[in-house]
């Protein structure tokens, strides 16, 4: 961590709530539509594969009956008809961060909205985000598994290779993830597209000779399954979970989409065909009760069985890779509003601000998805640890959800709760049914999601006592400045950039500098760098430049959370404004801080070694603001914390 370091510098910063692709013109929707159903909808999209198969299965043990069959498919229907398309495709998405979404963003949001940082909302919104972690490491191990497990139907010859398959393409996975998904992006569309298509035709044969599954639209099978299932309801409420894990994706990924194609996509593509596909695979189970264990490739006809079997693994490759650019995005939003240290983030294309890939998550990432390949198994198996990550996130966002009504949108206090409260008692009810699963091997993302969030709030936390310190020990800019007139200091000819978190006061590379080499360049530039709780900067409100005296110039430059640090494109603006200098002349004085426990500890001190450990994790300064490696200048000091 240096004097360099971002975090918790953050601007608050309005800009209006919508963003280019909100309502695109007619000739862009089809394009945009096809998009989001390669991107948003990869999860939510391949839960046919184990939802009902694992729903069903906690009804099996004594026998289907008629009545239990409806309840479980009435039960997916409203589950998916109240949860993705009420709350998250009419109602949150309506609550874009400048065009953005997800879990920070309607942080954010709420957090502007009320002015001030609560510790409790803070932590809602970092729960939220660490929840997102074990869902990323559970969706490709459970897609592509189950997606392989296919193979099995078509000859059991196929079964003693399906782990040994399973793990070889979710390497390759992992492996191609530097190459970016620009490359491959363009096929997800029409791959997802033709998926949804056969899983819907599948389902119509089956629905045209038996249509009595069409009652299951009426929700007393869902109540009254519920009702005399007593606790074992919350067996089979786990399992119906499975089928919209995937749904944070419509709101995380507003922003690369708009409102529009996302909602165009959900209506008259993906919610028909997986309704479609769940009636039918209800129709089948109803007319043979023994297809109950693997209801989604048995509705598939036997000479269509391997085709199918390698569509659904391309389906389910598309799915991971939805999951695994959201977390590398999710944690650029974190390292940008302070929860994470830096982590370095490569960007996978030229034109294409958000393709970016993280090495470090990347790897953390595969090593999670293997573990539980290997400790599971089965698609059945891990079936049983999904679902507490997700309904956790969900039920966060409804709780965020509420403070944005209340604050944001100005509701009153009745009308907020009547709205709000049945999601989360609902979600709450969802999420005590996945908490049975934590024997079953729910306990590991619980436990992922437990420390990310305790890495979180020790990051943030400890580098605010570490500001804190460093500004009570430092010396106030202006009254340097008032000094500097006698010095008698060298001067050197050229620019040198000292970059600060607190502009007021002087930075500690300035301090080391004129201390051992007495020397001040000819022009000297104090350079902030923030982050605003926004996703992008205008560029007219990128820099802002100050004149101060003939020799300093205080220079403040903003990015939104989502955006990429890149302070010398940045300063290249700074030209329009009237600050002259030549970037090969330029020198940017870094200090870099190496972190010490002091000799008196009071309390604890396990929380200040983790911050240290994190501290040396991060990549310094220069690379993450993609300053020129040999314009550079380090000057390292001790701290004690």
């Amino acid at each position: 961590m240096s004097s360099g370091e971002i975090v918790d510098k953050e601007v608050e910063i309005e800009l209006p709530p919508s963003n280019g692709l909100a309502d695109p013109s007619s000739s862009k929707i089809a394009t945009l539509v096809l998009g989001a159903i390669g991107v948003v909808y990869g999860d939510i999209g391949t839960s046919p594969l184990y939802a009902l198969r694992e729903s069903l299965m906690h009804m099996a043990i004594g026998g289907l009956s008629t009545f239990e069959i409806f309840g479980v498919v009435s039960l997916l229907i409203w589950t998916i008809l109240l949860i993705v398309t009420v709350k998250y495709v009419l109602f949150l998405m309506c609550a874009d961060n400048a065009g953005e979404g997800g879990t920070l963003s309607l942080l954010a949001l709420v957090e502007r909205g009320m002015n001030k940082k609560t510790t409790f909302v803070f932590m809602l919104g970092a729960t939220g985000a660490a929840l997102f972690y074990g869902d990323a490491i559970l969706t490709p191990a459970i897609s592509v598994l189950s997606a392989v497990e296919g193979l099995k139907t078509i000859t059991p010859i196929f079964e003693p290779y399906v782990l040994p398959l399973t793990i070889t393409l979710l390497i390759a996975l992992f492996l191609f993830q530097h190459r970016g998904t620009g490359v491959v992006a363009v096929w997800f569309g029409p791959i997802m597209l033709v998926w949804l298509v056969v899983i819907a035709a599948m389902a119509i044969p089956v629905l045209y000779e038996d249509q009595r599954i069409f009652a299951a639209f009426n929700p007393k099978y869902a109540c009254a399954l519920l009702a005399s299932n007593g606790y074992g309801s919350f067996s089979v409420l786990g399992s119906i979970f499975l089928a919209v894990t995937g749904a944070e994706a419509l709101y995380a990924d507003m922003g690369h989409f708009g409102i529009k194609p996302i909602r165009v996509a959900w209506l008259y593509i993906v919610f028909p065909a997986l309704l479609l596909t769940y009636l039918g695979q209800g129709a089948l189970v109803l007319n043979n009760p023994q297809a109950a264990n693997n209801p989604f490739f048995l509705l598939v006809p036997e000479w269509a069985l391997f085709p199918v079997v390698i569509l659904a693994t391309f389906a389910t490759f598309i799915a991971s890779q939805a999951v695994i650019s959201g977390a590398y995005s999710l944690t650029r939003q974190a390292v940008n509003l302070g929860l994470f240290p830096r982590f370095q983030i490569k960007h996978t294309s030229d034109t294409q601000e958000g393709q970016i890939y993280v090495p470090s998550v990347n790897w953390l990432l595969l090593s999670g998805v293997l573990m539980l390949v290997l400790m599971f198994q089965t698609s059945s198996n891990l079936a049983w640890a999904y679902g507490i990550a997700v309904t956790g996130t969900m039920l966060v966002t409804s709780m965020l959800a509420y403070y944005f009504l209340r604050n944001v949108w100005k509701w009153p206090l009745i009308a907020t709760i009547t709205f709000i409260s049945p999601f989360i008692v609902m979600e709450f009810v969802f999420l005590l049914a996945n908490l049975t699963k934590l024997q079953g091997g729910g306990c590991i993302p619980l436990t992922l999601a437990i420390v990310i969030l305790l890495i979180m709030r020790v990051w943030s936390s400890e580098t605010a006592k570490v500001r804190a310190k460093c500004r009570r020990d430092s010396i106030a800019f202006s009254t340097f400045v008032s000094s500097v007139p006698q010095m008698k200091l060298s001067r050197a000819v050229g620019t040198a950039v000292f970059m600060t978190t607190d502009p007021e006061m002087t930075p500690p590379a300035l301090l080391h500098n004129i201390k051992h080499n007495h020397v001040l360049h000819s022009q000297n530039i104090i350079m902030t760098v923030r982050t605003a709780r926004v996703p992008k900067i205008k560029a007219d409100d990128r820099v802002q430049v100050e004149q101060l005296t003939d020799s300093f110039i205080r220079l403040d430059i903003l990015f939104g959370y989502m955006e990429a640090h890149n302070v010398p494109k940045a300063m290249a603006a700074c030209r329009k404004l009237g600050l002259k200098f030549d970037i090969m002349s330029t020198s940017f004085f870094v200090g870099r801080r190496i972190f010490r426990l002091g000799p008196r500890q009071q309390g604890p001190i396990w929380n200040k070694k983790l911050f240290i450990a994190l501290a040396g994790w991060a990549v310094n300064a220069t690379d993450y603001h993609a300053i020129p490696a040999g314009r550079v200048v380090e000057l390292g000091h001790q701290l004690t914390i």
